[in-house]
């Protein structure tokens, strides 16, 4: 199972991006995204691939709720 975490795009060039995901940096190629991609972009990245553009208001609300159950999950005794 996958789980689609919006990454936002921080710096880009030629066909690559970095991208950002709370303190994790990683690349991820812009070669199968439909549309161009621009710096503050959010992107659901796989494999490293940017597979499509995010919403940035949805993105916001996804990593905001993710952290909130990553929050409650540490609250959790084994």
């Amino acid at each position: 199972m996958c789980l689609a975490i919006p990454a936002e795009i921080i710096a880009i060039e030629d066909e690559m991006a970095t991208v950002k995901v709370g303190g994790a940096v990683r690349k991820a190629s812009l070669t199968l995204l439909p549309e161009a991609a621009s710096i503050g972009d959010y992107v659901i990245v796989h494999a490293g691939f940017a597979l499509h553009k995010v919403d940035p208001k949805e993105a916001e609300e996804s990593l905001r709720l993710l952290r909130e159950l990553a929050a409650h999950a540490a609250d959790v005794p084994d």
